[in-house]
C-alpha cells in the first residue's frame, strides 16, 4: 500500500512538473500569433529585438517580454493586441500603429472584461488611437509605460491615452502621456490609484465621470487646454500634484463633493481652480500662483472648507458668482498676497477680514478694457464709494482671519513657470 502512494505521488510530481511554465523564445520572422497560440497558460514568451506584425489576441495566461524593445505593429488595422484573459503581463514591449475607428475604439492594448489582474509596464505605445483601452475589469496595473497619440489627427479624432471604464482598483503609475485627446480617461470606475503620472498637451490631462473612491497624487499635468477634470464625482483625494500652465483651467470641480483636494501647486492656468456647484468639500494647503484667476466660484459651490490655501500674484484672487457672501473660517486662515490688513496681537492672523470681490472688480469682469484705468482716481473713488456704501456691496468670498505669511515655502520657485 505505501510503495503504490509513493509511485501515485512521484506519477503527480512528473506531472506538475512536465506542465510547469516555460519560457519559450520568439525569434523576429516568428509569427507572434503562432507563438501565443502554442503556448501553455502560465509561460513566458522573451520576444527578441524585431518587428513582429499584428494584430494579435492573447486568450490565455501568459506574459509576453521584450529583449531589446521589440516592435509589435498592426499596421493601421484593428487593435495591436487584445487581451481576453485574466493574469497576462505584457513588459518591454513597443506597441504601435492600431486602426483609427473611433467606433471601435481601436487601441495598441484592449484590455476586455474579465481580464483581471493584467499587467502592462515598460512599454511604448504610440501611434495608437487609444493607447490602453481598459474595460470591466479588476486589478489592473499600468506602470511606467509611455504613451502618445495620432499627432496628425485632430484632437477631437484622437483617442485618449488610457481609458477607465467600469473598472475596480485600477494602480495608473509613472507613466508618461502626450499628443492624445484626454491623458486619462475615467468612467464609471472605482477604488483607483493615479500616482507619479506626467501628462502633456491633451485636452484634459485626466476627465473623471461619475467615479468615486479615487486618489490622484503627486502627478504632473502641464501644457494641456484642461489639467484635472472632475466632474459628476465624489469621494476624492486630490493631493500633491502640480498642475501648471494649462490654456484654460487647472483642476475644474463640478458637481463635486466630499473630496480633499490638498496640497496641491496650481500655477499659471488662465483659472487655478474651477468650483461648479461643487459643495462639502476640504480644499486645504493648496499653492494657487501666478494664474489670471486664482479661483472662480460659481452654480452654488458652497459649504467648502476652504483653509491654509496661499493665493499669490494671481490677476485676480477670487472670481464668484453668488447671492450671498460665503465665509471661510478655518484654522489657520488663507494667504492673500494682496491683504492690505494688519496683525495688531502678533498671533499670525489679520484683524480685520479680507474681501475678495467688490464691485469694481465685477465691473473689470465686465470691460476688461477697463484695467488700462486700474490706478485712475476714477476707479480709486468707486472703489472706495462702493466700500462706504452697503448698498453698493456685492456678494463675495470673506476670509474671516487671513494668514499674514504663505504657508508654503517655496512659492517663489513658480513664479515664472511657464518660462
Amino acid at each position: 500500500m505505501r510503495r503504490s502512494w509513493l509511485c501515485c505521488g512521484w506519477l503527480c510530481y512528473g506531472l506538475a512538473a512536465g506542465c510547469a511554465a516555460a519560457e519559450i523564445r520568439v525569434h523576429p520572422g516568428a509569427q507572434l500569433q503562432v507563438q501565443i497560440d502554442a503556448a501553455r497558460p502560465g509561460d513566458t514568451l522573451l520576444i527578441e529585438r524585431g518587428h513582429y506584425d499584428a494584430p494579435v489576441h492573447i486568450s490565455k495566461a501568459l506574459t509576453l517580454r521584450g529583449i531589446g524593445d521589440p516592435v509589435i505593429d498592426a499596421h493601421g488595422r484593428g487593435d495591436v493586441i487584445r487581451i481576453g484573459a485574466a493574469d497576462v503581463h505584457l513588459q518591454g514591449l513597443v506597441i504601435v500603429h492600431s486602426g483609427d475607428d473611433l467606433g471601435a475604439q481601436n487601441a495598441g492594448v484592449y484590455i476586455q472584461p474579465g481580464a483581471d489582474r493584467a499587467e502592462i509596464s515598460g512599454c511604448q505605445l504610440a501611434y495608437n488611437l487609444f493607447g490602453l483601452w481598459i474595460e470591466g475589469v479588476h486589478g489592473v496595473r499600468v506602470e511606467n509605460d509611455r504613451i502618445s497619440g495620432q499627432r496628425d489627427h485632430d484632437s477631437a479624432q484622437r483617442g485618449n491615452g488610457i481609458q477607465l471604464y467600469n473598472t475596480q482598483g485600477a494602480l495608473i503609475l509613472g507613466n508618461q502621456i502626450s499628443y492624445v485627446r484626454d491623458g486619462i480617461y475615467v468612467d464609471v470606475s472605482h477604488h483607483a490609484l493615479f500616482r507619479a503620472n506626467h501628462i502633456h498637451h491633451t485636452r484634459y490631462g485626466t476627465h473623471y465621470m461619475n467615479s468615486y473612491y479615487n486618489r490622484w497624487e503627486d502627478n504632473e499635468v502641464d501644457h494641456n487646454r484642461d489639467g484635472l477634470a472632475l466632474m459628476m464625482t465624489r469621494d476624492q483625494v486630490v493631493s500633491g500634484n502640480r498642475i501648471w500652465a494649462n490654456s484654460d483651467v487647472g483642476i475644474l470641480m463640478r458637481t463635486f463633493t466630499d473630496s480633499r483636494v490638498e496640497n496641491n501647486v496650481v500655477a499659471d492656468n488662465v483659472r487655478g481652480f474651477f468650483l461648479y456647484d461643487a459643495e462639502f468639500n476640504q480644499v486645504h494647503g493648496n499653492l494657487l500662483i501666478d494664474n489670471d484667476v486664482g479661483m472662480h466660484l460659481s452654480a452654488g459651490s458652497i459649504d467648502n472648507s476652504v483653509d491654509g490655501n496661499d493665493f499669490i500674484h494671481n490677476r485676480e484672487q477670487i472670481r464668484y458668482v453668488g447671492s450671498q457672501d460665503e465665509i471661510w473660517q478655518g484654522r489657520t486662515g488663507n494667504f492673500w498676497s494682496d491683504y492690505l490688513g494688519w496683525d495688531r496681537n502678533g498671533d499670525g492672523r489679520g484683524d480685520i477680514p479680507y474681501a475678495a470681490v467688490d464691485l469694481l472688480d465685477r465691473l473689470l469682469w465686465r470691460y476688461p478694457t477697463a484695467r488700462l484705468l486700474m490706478d485712475s482716481p476714477a476707479l480709486l473713488t468707486l472703489r472706495h464709494v462702493a466700500q462706504q456704501f452697503p448698498l453698493l456691496h456685492q456678494a463675495t468670498v470673506i476670509d474671516a482671519a487671513p494668514s499674514m505669511r504663505p504657508h508654503t515655502r517655496h512659492w517663489r520657485d513658480w513664479i515664472g513657470i511657464r518660462h
